[in-house]
């Protein structure tokens, strides 16, 4: 066997030699790139699980952002609301419990916005506090009586003619009846003067009662009017000092707000008070004159009447004159009763269209609509009191929440003035141009134009 060269045997051991160096290059590699799962040895045809969801893996979002954006308004706006029909729920409660207490002040109020100028002006002529407001609250309540006397007087003077006038015209009525094309029957007429005959007897008991309950009233009456007395006594007496003493219970941060709404809520509540006794007073005079020429009995008491029902805006009106239609219906007949109620509506117009414009002005804005729900509401939450003072209550609210709304307004430029001023110095290089104070002066105007 021949001998292989040396230099053929060497070539072959470094080729060797170089082919175990690069592969255990290739092994160090494999070693560095690839990861130990992977290096691991792995069974054959290996089973591959199924995908699983995504789980998030931070925080949950807060529940009230799930919540639409408008069911959390009206919630908010639900229980909001159910706070405060609860309040008013217990405050009309404890009204009702001391309803005396609270309609004797409202009253001796609207009855104080009427006076109060007299007091004012006695004190200008040099009259000292005490005996101007003695003397006009004595005067006051001293016609108010006369008032209600003379039409008791004249009442109990013409009852026993009315009564005769009433069963005469009762009897013209029916005789129309019996003659008119409606096919009337003297039985079917006797048939329902049996049936109020019937129903008068078998409310007997409860026609006693009511009597009985009369006194009460009486007694409650009469502890009203010294009620209103004393109080309107006092508030032309003292009346500014008690606001004073009533801005101390207001909280400080709403006492500047409360202390410029309550002058403007007083000078509505008294060009209400006064507007409405002077157009009362046109209606009364006027309408007095047109039944008067009419014939119709009792004009005056009647005339009082209109006076007292004017209070009471549009149903006041409406009921005074439904009585005086009636009472000349039932004595005078068809054709005086007709002429009584073109006299009613006519004043009625007037008043409505000229007097009330021009006498209140725009001192007491109430929409007509606003005044029917209200005198219908207050009416049926307190009956005829609750219907006087319902519409003067709407016409201060409505004069406070405005005077407020631009209080707030006005709060809020003046917080932004200084930003302002900063802004207008800058610009000014600190001399020169418009002064900051003459924009907002202007501005401050507007906003305290009534």
């Amino acid at each position: 066997m021949s001998r292989v060269p040396g230099w053929l045997g060497r070539l072959g051991a470094g080729l060797t030699e170089m082919s175990e160096r690069l592969d255990e290059r290739r092994a160090e590699v494999e070693k560095d790139t690839v990861p130990e799962p992977a290096r691991a040895e792995r069974p054959a045809d290996p089973v591959v699980p199924a995908p699983r969801p995504a789980v998030p893996s931070g925080p949950r979002p807060d529940p009230a952002e799930a919540v639409p954006w408008g069911v959390r308004v009206a919630a908010e706006a639900g229980w909001r609301l159910l706070v405060l029909a609860g309040t008013v729920w217990v405050l009309m409660r404890v009204i009702s419990a001391v309803q005396l207490v609270v309609f004797a002040f409202v009253i001796a109020l609207l009855i104080t916005a009427l006076l109060q100028p007299t007091v004012a002006r006695l004190r200008r002529r040099g009259v000292p506090r005490g005996p101007a407001t003695a003397m006009t609250a004595i005067l006051g309540f001293v016609i108010m009586g006369l008032m209600g006397w003379f039409v008791t007087w004249q009442v109990m003077e013409n009852i026993d003619t009315l009564s005769t006038q009433i069963q005469s015209g009762i009897d013209d009525l029916r005789n129309w009846l019996l003659k008119s094309p409606f096919h009337v029957t003297d039985k079917q007429i006797n048939q329902i003067a049996k049936n109020l005959r019937e129903a008068i007897g078998a409310n007997a008991d409860q026609i006693t009662s009511a009597g009985l309950e009369g006194v009460q009233v009486i007694v409650e009456a009469l502890t009203g009017i010294l009620l209103v007395f004393f109080s309107t006594l006092f508030l032309l007496y003292d009346g500014e000092r008690i606001w004073q003493w009533f801005l101390k219970l207001v909280p400080a941060a709403a006492r500047p707000g409360v202390a410029g709404a309550g002058p403007r809520a007083w000078r509505t509540l008294t060009a209400y008070v006064r507007g409405t006794v002077l157009v009362a007073l046109i209606d009364a005079i006027f309408i007095g004159i047109g039944i008067y020429f009419l014939n119709v009995p009792m004009a005056v008491p009647l005339a009082v009447f209109i006076f007292l029902f004017s209070f009471i805006p549009l149903v006041g009106a409406v009921a005074s004159g439904a009585l005086a239609v009636i009472v000349a219906l039932v004595t005078q007949g068809v054709f005086a009763a007709v002429m009584t109620l073109a006299v009613v509506l006519a004043v009625q117009q007037i008043e409505g269209h000229v007097l009330q414009p021009f006498i209140l002005g725009r001192a007491v804005r109430v929409h007509p609509l606003a005044v029917v729900l209200t005198v219908a509401t207050g009416g049926m939450v307190a009956g005829i009191g609750g219907a006087v003072v319902a519409v003067p209550l709407v016409a201060v609210t409505n004069t406070v929440v405005g005077y407020l709304r631009q209080y707030s307004q006005e709060a809020q430029l003046q917080s932004a003035r200084p930003a302002f001023e900063d802004e207008a110095v800058q610009a000014d290089g600190g001399s020169g141009g418009t002064a900051p104070g003459d924009v907002w002066g202007n501005t401050e105007g507007l906003a305290h134009k009534e």
